[in-house]
């Protein structure tokens, strides 16, 4: 026992010289002054400094860490009480925290074996279980009134550093078996909380399920993650003994005892400098700072511009505003995509997750309406019943990301009204009553109700969601996949480049990991980010970029993006009257603007919400300018992009007749790069010859060919000059003028015929241009030619007759 003594005492020197390194560089001895100023009890040791003063003490640390840890904590509050004694006193005992490399001893929960008993291992993994957090008593007090005496008594057990844990039995007698009453201002009580990580996924082998290991956290390490992170925990391994009736069957229960927690994910709050705000400062000076921000915005996705700059006001969001009457305006901007498959809304999605400092992904069918908001569950320790925050409630002051939403139920769907328009959660089940916060912005991804979008019916038809869930939605856009030559053409080289685009740092013939269940790094620093200035702009790739983009254009990365979204958060600016007088005025005229054509209706209804929609959305832009107030410029962005989202052409389907004469206008009329543009020509090659369709956007600067029949109202301030495509010069307009039927005899009818049949035997094709048909037979008719109005007679008859059909300009022999 002597032994064990002098032997600790030793190890207490040997640490104490250790951190008392004034004489050295005084890394430490700054440490536990700053320690001593924020009132903390825990030191973070680097490993490493230790293997470099004192290798001995450094491997003992890593192979029986219970003994070193121990002599090692007595050290740092000797040391602490040689420096300050007043605030050593306060406290029962002091905690060392380790962190560097560990070597072979940096493991995954599928690695930690019984040789790893005992000693000092780092884990990864990601939480999958949080308890409570409990008070655990250390010491005791007990006064006794027939003696006038006190007593105290302390507690230890398996978690603790002692080798020996003492009785759990709680005194209520004496030795001579007086009363005692337990001063409970006197006891001292410690925070202990569990965790279960759970390996990742990406380490687990293939068609093997991941492991998991138990953690107990005491003290200041409490609450340091929650369900879903992804952590680095530094503790000792070790066994707890459980007995049953006296015997044991031998399998022992084994946990960590953590003295160190890490977040691998991104911090909410990420390190930001002073140049990198003046630089932030200098860059929102210039006048396309929004426009640089939308198109920085996922650059790997073509397209989609004012989808984009959506995205980007959601993720600076507008003000919240708490009045004194307790009322709460929400500042969160919701938006909500629809479109057909394969137009880039799940993409976009996962660059929202990348890029906010806080976002939940879930999905439709994967996710219940309690699995959003909060359940009530029952713990497994004590039985009690219990709230569990959903997806929404963890991603307070951050973004969910919702895919597939049409897939979800309306009776899970009503279970977000709540959240999205008062940033609240409230249940009232099983005896519990509570609100929760969940202030948090919605991205919604959907497929229309039929999966693709039918350009016959409204816009309400095919999104088949209710109005009072669709107006909590500030901008529902339509996202349409159209077919175009030019367009398909630019997407192919944009996607073929990024599969062709290779690390610089990979190596040809590089070993793929294939099951690999161990960790990438064997140290506890991120190399990667360590003394790294963040790069402002992208460098310009010519294999990857190609023609899309060029030298000169300037894209933001992806990690000064974050440091600027988190900067320009913190702004509140303010509206002034100008914006609020051009905001209201085109929330009037929304409200008040009927329908003047029967085929434009809108996506979503124009409800008081819409103004709010307004407000939020020139707030946001005068975020990304770094403003203090909103201008003019900042509510005609606004309104701009209410514009667009707000309104769609829908299409009626015409008479036959009717059809065949303008499909050949519609084919010749070029169609526009983008769901951004106004006018976009929509045709399935297998129904080509059936139909084409054309979806044009209600703005104030329509194309004149497009929208001649459209009436513009006069107050809409709203301009479109950078969306409108130019037609193309190479048009005809002759094709337009549609010929006047004349009546054909009945032998001009039979030598057209008779020239019909003959081109098409030569040809040996079951389809020919009506213009080669039409030179041939006036070639073989003799002196008088047909007009074009002989011509249109005698296809119609012939189409009546069931002996040809017209589409396109095209005769199909039947």
């Amino acid at each position: 026992m002597v032994d064990n003594e002098q032997h600790l005492r030793d190890l207490q020197r040997e640490y104490l010289d250790f951190l008392d390194d004034e004489e050295d560089q005084g890394i430490y001895t700054s440490q536990v002054k700053t320690m001593i100023s924020e009132e903390r009890k825990r030191l973070l040791v680097n490993i490493n400094d230790l293997r470099r003063k004192n290798p001995a003490r450094a491997q003992a640390l890593l192979n029986n860490a219970f003994e070193e840890q121990h002599a090692f904590s007595l050290a740092l509050k000797d040391f602490v009480q040689s420096i300050q004694p007043s605030y050593a006193k306060q406290h029962e005992e002091f905690h060392v925290a380790f962190e560097g490399s560990f070597g072979n001893k940096h493991v995954t929960p599928r690695q930690l074996t019984s040789r790893y008993l005992g000693n000092l291992v780092c884990v990864e993994g990601i939480v999958v279980k949080v308890s409570l957090v409990r008070p655990k008593v250390v010491r005791s007090v007990h006064y006794c009134p027939a003696t006038n005496k006190f007593m105290e008594r302390k507690y230890t057990d398996s978690t603790s550093f002692e080798a020996v844990p003492s009785s759990n039995v709680y005194p209520t007698k004496d030795e001579d078996g007086n009363l005692l009453e337990t001063e409970y201002g006197l006891s001292v009580y410690k925070d202990h909380q569990s965790i279960s990580i759970q390996e990742m996924p990406e380490k687990a082998p293939a068609g093997q399920l991941p492991r998991s290991v138990d953690i107990v956290c005491d003290d200041d390490l409490v609450d340091k993650c929650k369900p879903g992170d992804r952590v680095q925990i530094v503790g000792n391994y070790r066994c707890m003994p459980a007995k049953y009736g006296g015997y044991t069957n031998g399998v022992f229960r084994t946990v960590l005892i953590a003295n160190h927690i890490s977040l691998l994910n991104k911090e909410s709050t990420s390190n930001i400098d002073r140049e990198e705000i003046n630089i932030c400062k200098k860059l929102a000076k210039r006048k396309d700072i929004f426009d640089l921000l939308a198109k920085s915005l996922a650059p790997s996705i073509h397209g989609h511009e004012f989808v984009k700059k959506a995205i980007l006001c959601l993720l600076l969001g507008g003000v919240e505003k708490n009045l004194p009457n307790g009322t709460r305006l929400r500042g969160d901007i919701n938006v909500l995509l629809i479109g057909d498959p394969s137009v880039a809304k799940s993409q976009l999605l996962r660059y929202v997750l990348h890029t906010a400092p806080r976002a939940i992904p879930t999905t439709g069918r994967g996710s219940s309406g309690v699995g959003l908001t909060a359940a009530v569950t029952s713990d497994q320790e004590t039985g009690e019943r219990r709230l569990e925050a959903g997806a929404m409630v963890l991603a307070d002051r951050g973004v969910v990301c919702i895919d597939e939403f049409d897939k979800m139920t309306d009776i899970d769907r009503t279970a977000i009204h709540e959240v999205m328009e008062q940033g609240r959660v409230t249940i009232s089940k099983a005896g519990i009553h509570a609100s929760l916060n969940a202030r948090c912005s919605v991205l919604a991804a959907a497929n229309p109700v039929y999966g693709r979008y039918d350009q016959y019916k409204t816009p309400m038809e095919n999104i088949g969601m209710q109005d009072s869930l669709l107006s909590r939605f500030d901008l529902l856009f339509v996202l349409l996949d159209t077919i175009d030559s030019d367009l398909d053409n630019v997407i192919s080289d944009h996607v073929v480049r990024m599969h062709r685009y290779r690390n610089p740092k990979e190596q040809d013939g590089e070993v793929l990991t294939w099951g690999d269940s161990t960790v990438d790094m064997l140290t506890t620093f991120n190399t990667e980010n360590e003394n790294k200035e963040t790069v402002v702009f992208e460098k310009f790739d010519p294999l990857l970029h190609g023609a899309s983009r060029t030298a000169a254009d300037q894209i933001l990365s992806v990690d000064f993006m974050k440091k600027y979204i988190s900067v320009v958060k913190c702004i509140k600016p303010k509206l002034t009257e100008q914006a609020c007088e051009l905001i209201s005025n085109e929330y009037s005229r929304l409200r008040s603007q009927e329908s003047t054509e029967s085929d434009v209706a809108r996506t979503q209804p124009v409800t008081a919400r819409t103004l709010e929609t307004l407000i939020r959305l020139a707030t946001a832009h005068a975020k990304a300018r770094m403003a203090k107030n909103v201008a003019q410029q900042d509510a005609k962005a606004a309104i701009e992009l209410v514009q667009f989202a707000y309104f769609k052409k829908v299409l009626e389907k015409e008479k036959k007749q009717k059809r065949k004469r303008n499909e050949g206008d519609e084919e010749e009329s070029d169609m526009s790069e983008d769901e951004d543009t106004h006018s976009t020509t929509v045709s399935t090659p297998a129904r080509s010859a059936k139909r084409s369709r054309v979806v044009h956007y209600a703005t104030d600067e329509e194309d004149e060919e497009a929208m001649s029949t459209m009436q513009t109202d006069t107050n809409d301030i709203t301009t479109r000059d950078s969306i409108v495509t130019p037609r193309s010069s190479e048009q005809q307009p002759s094709t337009s003028s549609e010929p006047i039927v004349e009546n054909i005899s009945d032998a001009r009818l039979n030598i057209f015929k008779n020239g019909l049949q003959k081109v098409f035997r030569e040809s040996r094709d079951s389809s020919l241009p009506v213009e080669r048909i039409v030179n041939y037979v006036n070639q073989n008719s003799g002196d008088i030619a047909f007009s074009q109005g002989e011509i249109k007679s005698a296809l119609e008859r012939m189409t009546n007759d069931n002996q040809i059909m017209v589409a396109d300009d095209i005769v199909f022999l039947i």
